[in-house]
């Protein structure tokens, strides 16, 4: 088994670095200018009808999809990373998800923009205005409380395992982050060809999110194998209820996705506060047990 476990760990590692260089960085912030560049430019074509029709058909008219599509990008890069973070700490990865979420408020006020005209006026466009300043100011609030939710962190909650089992549960979390980037993968090109080819369907980062919950509650079953104590089971379930009203949030009609992502942030907040002085209070008790007696 501890075979498995370094052939999982030998093929995520080298993925996970070539990910985070700071140079595959760089290479993509330019390759994601230039995508909104080609965006604008065709659309324009579009407008100007120089485009063939086939391409016409696919090509929108207003120039604000093209914000919309450079935003999806951004979230599916965010994905990524989401992924490589599950073998991190829970804490760490429902952190990755509320920034996820705070990114999907920004692309769905921009979305709006494609429902106004060019040029841009008030009349007739209220409703839209109203869903871009809910979707703002939500995922401003978001990121806020992201910010507190990382500030009031405490040690990591494996503290307390082993170092072999430690191993292995990485290991095995780095095994369901590489089977995640697979389906990722598949699901993205599957989206990328029902749209080309005209077909209707649902928006892929939204199945692959209901996908993320699964994988949660697989996680909290697998740390229960390593970390049996009712206190790290009952965290990290809490977590993953977070994480559920993540996904009710981003399915929710606007203004009701922020109150159920404001609620799943404020949730996950006192989770940690909760259970960071219970694990405080616990930490304590130990050392005054382990204690000689006078």
């Amino acid at each position: 088994m501890n075979f498995v476990y370094e052939r999982i760990t030998y093929i995520f590692d080298p993925l996970h670095h070539v990910w985070e260089n700071a140079g595959m960085h760089r290479k993509i912030s330019v390759g994601l200018v230039l995508f909104f560049l080609a965006g604008v430019i065709l659309i324009e074509l579009r407008r100007q009808g120089v485009l063939p029709q086939e391409m016409a058909n696919i090509v929108p008219q207003n120039h604000f999809y093209a914000v919309h599509y450079a935003f999806t990008v951004v979230l599916i890069l965010e994905v990524i990373s989401l992924i490589f973070t599950l073998p991190c700490s829970f804490s760490r990865s429902v952190g990755k998800q509320f920034e996820i979420l705070s990114l999907i408020l920004l692309r769905n006020a921009f979305k709006e923009l494609s429902q106004l005209q060019e040029p841009v006026t008030f009349e007739g466009s209220e409703t839209a205005i109203l869903y871009i300043i809910s979707d703002g100011f939500g995922a401003l609030l978001i990121f806020a409380l992201l910010g507190y939710y990382y500030y009031i962190q405490p040690k990591a909650a494996e503290d307390g395992m082993k170092s072999t089992d430690l191993f292995k549960f990485v290991a095995a979390k780095k095994g369901i982050a590489l089977i995640l980037l697979g389906l990722f993968i598949y699901m993205g090109i599957n989206s990328a060809v029902l749209t080309l080819s005209g077909r209707k369907h649902t928006d892929f980062l939204y199945d692959f999110y209901t996908l993320l919950i699964l994988t949660d509650i697989l996680v909290v079953l697998i740390s229960q194998c390593f970390q049996p104590s009712f206190f790290t089971v009952f965290r990290n379930s809490g977590y993953a209820l977070s994480t559920l009203l993540i996904r009710l949030a981003l399915a929710a009609p606007p203004f009701f996705n922020v109150l159920l992502g404001l609620a799943a942030a404020a949730f996950a907040i006192l989770l940690t506060m909760v259970s960071g002085r219970s694990f405080i209070l616990k930490k304590s008790r130990a050392e005054i047990k382990d204690q000689p007696r006078q």
